[in-house]
């Protein structure tokens, strides 16, 4: 059995420092077939569950190529050094006295951003060349961006390590139980239609001792910080509209951010789930944070 000797440090809260970054920091239905237990939200929309899953695909489907302005736009810039010392603090890869490589799945990682840099800190740091990855998404638009950020860079595409999959988060069907050492989401969970779910499956296909990892927008505390950054949020579906001509997206994807539970509500959901030694890190004062467990 793996014992993930690269990331115990994770488990016993033996993380590096926290990185500091600054930052300045209409409708409703009464519709009779809308029923508290058949709904969700969709930003501020109120929308069937059934629906909403091909609603959040819409909207990647029209950002997909855009990803990276995407994220730019939404965080100035910022989200590439949240994301590098994500890949950082975990700090993963096969050590040289270990017989077993180590087995990843990044979720809702079509990009392949995440997966690709967990894969180049391995290598990097630890010499790992044999550690694997599935890159699993819902949506095949953002998977066929991360086969073509792979073919760019001349790394990783059709290379037999890597696999990219169409999968639900909430099910993982074509994931064995017990079977990945560690599991990353980044900026991904907050779309899931049952949030829940999607954790409670995290732990289903990790083994014991398994890594469960989250890199997601949150809330932050400092209130004058907030409404600044509310402030700003108000304009990013504009910004959207320019750089993008995609103002509905953006507005959705502002308005998840504003749904999505903070920090100390998301670990006990994440507790919920069944994982130990579970805490987090806010990035940013809170604009977003890294959450993490551990499956015993």
């Amino acid at each position: 059995m793996i014992r993930i000797t690269g990331i115990r440090g994770c488990a016993k809260a033996s993380f590096r420092k926290s990185l500091q970054v600054p930052l300045l920091r209409k409708f409703s239905t009464t519709n009779t077939k809308f029923t508290e237990a058949g709904t969700t939200h969709f930003g501020s929309k109120t929308v069937l569950k059934e629906d909403k899953e091909k609603l959040v695909g819409n909207v990647f489907s029209s950002v997909a190529s855009k990803y990276d302005v995407m994220n730019d736009v939404m965080s100035l810039g910022i989200h590439r050094l949240w994301k590098d010392h994500f890949i950082n603090k975990l700090d993963a890869g096969k050590r040289p006295n270990s017989t077993e490589p180590l087995h990843f799945i990044d979720v809702a990682g079509g990009s392949g951003d995440i997966a690709f840099g967990l894969l180049d800190h391995a290598e990097k740091q630890f010499h790992d060349v044999e550690s694997t990855m599935d890159i699993v998404d819902i949506n095949p638009d953002m998977l066929k961006e991360g086969e073509k950020r792979a073919l760019e860079q001349g790394k990783y595409y059709n290379d037999p390590r890597v696999r990219f999959l169409v999968q639900n988060g909430e099910k993982l069907d074509a994931i064995e139980s017990n079977s990945k050492d560690v599991y990353t989401v980044s900026f991904g969970i907050r779309n899931f239609t049952n949030i829940q779910a999607g954790l409670n499956t995290a732990y289903r296909v990790l083994k014991p001792g398994g890594i469960f990892y989250c890199l997601e927008f949150s809330k932050i505390e400092n209130p004058l910080i907030d409404f600044t950054y509310q402030q700003w949020s108000k304009v990013l579906p504009v910004m959207g509209s320019i750089v993008a001509n995609d103002y509905d997206s953006y507005k959705y994807l502002v308005e998840s951010i504003q749904r999505f539970p903070n920090q100390e509500t998301f670990k006990s959901m994440i507790e919920q789930a069944g994982f130990k030694s579970c805490g987090y890190e806010s990035l940013t004062f809170g604009v977003c944070a890294i959450h993490w467990g551990v499956k015993v």
